[in-house]
């Protein structure tokens, strides 16, 4: 399967051609910041990888928890790239992660993985068994066992559960990995996993509410 795979949720932003597992192409750029404009060039100097008349099957992208901005440029451009040739999938931070994890070295060894995504504000996005939700870093929930953390806020709630005296342990998994972000994408692509649609994942609702009496009506013609 030849797909292609976009990722800009949190701190760098990457792109990868894949096909059958394989990084055929890849770009990646450390940055948080100015994402609609790294992910066009790096797109089209992985396309050039493509062989001639060749066909995308499916476009994998990220879809958080992460960057606003980041995630609606990746998310944008998976949906134009993808328009009319091929399907475009979802990725959670999460699952990119796990992947990484189950290929590692080390297994999780009977412990639950926590994923940590720093919201600011002195908060983080939790993701345990497939559900996310945010926390104050100061009250986070009490794990039911041993816990591994991955994820770029990983450390600080690592710290915390420490000093309480739950045992954790960090994994090496801090960003998200293109050739991990494509490899679920696949298994999606093919059914092995249940279906996610390509839409930002946000956690919080809405900052911005409509007036009490409603938006007004249009000026009359």
């Amino acid at each position: 399967m030849r797909i292609l795979a976009l990722d800009a949720a949190l701190a760098r932003c990457s792109v990868a051609l894949v096909q059958d597992g394989v990084v055929m192409a890849s770009r990646t750029v450390a940055s948080s910041r100015g994402q609609q404009a790294l992910l066009a060039p790096m797109l089209e100097d992985v396309l050039r990888a493509l062989p001639p008349g060749a066909r995308l099957e499916g476009v994998a992208v990220t879809v958080g928890p992460g960057s606003f901005t980041g995630l609606r440029s990746a998310i944008a451009l998976a949906h134009g790239l993808a328009a009319g040739q091929c399907r475009v999938v979802g990725v959670t931070v999460a699952e990119a992660l796990q992947s990484e994890i189950d290929l590692s070295p080390q297994p999780l060894a009977g412990r639950t993985l926590w994923t940590a995504i720093d919201s600011r504000r002195a908060r983080v996005f939790l993701s345990i068994n497939g559900q996310v939700r945010p926390w104050q870093l100061d009250a986070l929930a009490n794990p039911d066992g041993p816990v591994a953390l991955a994820g770029d806020a990983a450390i600080a709630v690592a710290a915390r559960l420490a000093s309480r005296g739950f045992d954790v342990r960090l994994t090496d998994a801090r960003l998200p990995r293109i050739e991990h972000v494509a490899a679920v994408g696949a298994r999606r692509l093919c059914a092995e996993l249940p279906p996610l649609e390509a839409m930002p994942l946000y956690i919080d609702p809405p900052e911005a509410k409509l007036p009490a009496g409603g938006l007004r009506p249009p000026p009359s013609p």
